[in-house]
C-alpha cells in the first residue's frame, strides 16, 4: 500500500506558492513566491499544505476502497 501511495503525486498551488506531496504525505517540493510579504507567504504556505494533505487523504481513502477497505470494517 505504501509503495502504491508513494507513487502518487498531489500538488497544490495558490498565489505563486506550490507544494507537491506524495501519497505518504512526504513533501517532494515547495516553491515560494518571493513577491509575497512574510505574513502572506506564511498564510499561503499553510493553506497549500493543508489543502494538499486533504487531497492526499482522499487519495488514500480511494486506494483503500479499491483494495477492499480494512478487514472487518465493511
Amino acid at each position: 500500500m505504501q509503495d502504491a501511495l508513494s507513487q502518487e503525486k498531489i500538488s497544490e498551488e495558490r498565489n505563486g506558492v506550490k507544494i507537491v506531496l506524495n501519497g505518504n504525505m512526504e513533501v517532494l517540493s515547495l516553491t515560494l513566491n518571493p513577491n509575497l510579504n512574510q505574513e502572506a507567504q506564511e498564510d499561503t504556505v499553510k493553506k497549500c499544505i493543508n489543502d494538499a494533505i486533504k487531497q492526499t487523504q482522499r487519495v488514500m481513502a480511494k486506494k483503500m476502497q479499491e483494495m477492499g477497505g480494512f478487514p472487518g470494517m465493511n
